[in-house]
């Protein structure tokens, strides 16, 4: 079974054609990181406007790359919620057209489902019942799975996810965006231990960061000397290098810490859990995933995602798309959609 995969739920256009699954046949995805990044962050109406110019480019690199034709898929999968409403809009128009156009059917997914089942696109089969860490800039989350395409919610963050939180904290030490890539690769010069930042106090397994953050400003207002009323964006100009290598690496070692903890708890809740999955784009951080590896690899099988196919893609939306079908899924009505910038995966 070939599945056409198109994602534009925040800044990368991006389509693939997988077949049954984890076959990857083409794999097309074009960032626009270079022109959010003089920004900061990520400008809704410019990415929107930026999936309208890369489209219909995507898309026939796709097939091309594939050496295929419409009349080779045999159903087209769209990323439609959560993200942000112009990107989504582009990418289920380009999909809902194009169902319409060739008489596919047409299958919505929900943007975390594929970035769990990113997992599967290295040839893995991960073993049921399992938990998923998802992480990223706009969600974490611990979820159970008994099977394929059944989600269940069992830990989420009460107020910053911790893909936002790295943005911020780079943007208060003057690092460039995105946040992640930039405290990982500073954070490798610095010394974890050089500051104590709190471990939140949240009960069960939900997340907080909100305080980690600010932990980190007052951190730096207190080692710098300066005043709580000193400007974030100021801060950069009071530190030294090496105390951004050192404020890096305290920040990211004290957030993986606060992840593993969670979902040490969570094991012990679900004894049953055969497997454990790391998903979305901050499972691209390498401290990360040697920290999973050291805590979980002798009591279950852990695996990641390949580093491509951590951040947003096509194929990933594809491979969600094909187990959801072999799980007994119906297409929908192209023609009837709604695109929901928030939503629980279920």
């Amino acid at each position: 079974m070939r599945i056409l995969g198109i994602e534009s739920s925040c800044d990368e256009t991006a389509a693939a054609i997988i077949e049954n699954g984890n076959r990857i046949l083409s794999n097309v995805v074009v960032s626009q990181i270079d022109i959010h990044s003089a920004y900061g962050g990520v400008i809704p109406e410019v990415a929107a406007r930026s999936h309208i110019e890369a489209i219909n480019p995507v898309l026939h690199q796709a097939f091309t790359d594939a050496k295929l034709d419409w009349a080779d898929i045999d159903a087209i999968a769209v990323t439609h919620t959560p993200g942000l409403i112009g990107s989504l809009l582009i990418g289920t128009l380009a999909a809902r057209t194009s169902a319409i156009l060739h008489n596919i059917p047409f299958y919505p997914t929900h943007h975390l489902k594929s970035h769990i089942y990113a997992n599967w696109l290295s040839g893995y089969e991960p073993e049921f019942p399992l938990l998923a860490l998802v992480v990223s800039g706009g969600h974490t989350q611990i979820i159970y799975m008994e099977r394929h395409d059944d989600f269940h919610i069992i830990g989420s963050t009460r107020d910053d996810a911790i893909g936002e939180v790295f943005d911020k904290v780079a943007k208060i030490l003057g690092l460039p965006y995105p946040g992640g890539p930039a405290i990982a690769k500073v954070a490798l010069k610095g010394n974890e231990k050089a500051y104590q930042l709190p471990m939140p106090k949240v009960d069960g397994l939900d997340f907080s960061f909100s305080g980690l953050k600010t932990a980190v400003l007052r951190a730096i207002q207190k080692d710098c000397n300066l005043p709580i009323t000193t400007p974030s964006h100021e801060l950069k100009n009071h530190l030294s290098a090496q105390q951004i290598n050192d404020f890096a690496a305290s920040f990211q070692a004290t957030a993986v810490k606060i992840l593993i903890t969670k979902l040490k708890k969570a094991v012990k809740n679900y004894p049953e859990a055969k497997s454990i999955l790391l998903a979305g784009g901050v499972s691209a951080n390498l401290a990360l995933r040697d920290a999973l590896t050291s805590a979980f690899s002798k009591s279950h099988r852990v695996y990641f995602p390949d580093l491509k196919f951590s951040t947003d893609n096509g194929a990933m939306v594809a491979s969600a798309a094909y187990y959801s079908i072999q799980a007994g899924e119906q297409p929908s009505d192209p023609y009837d959609l709604d695109i929901l910038p928030r939503s629980i995966i279920h």
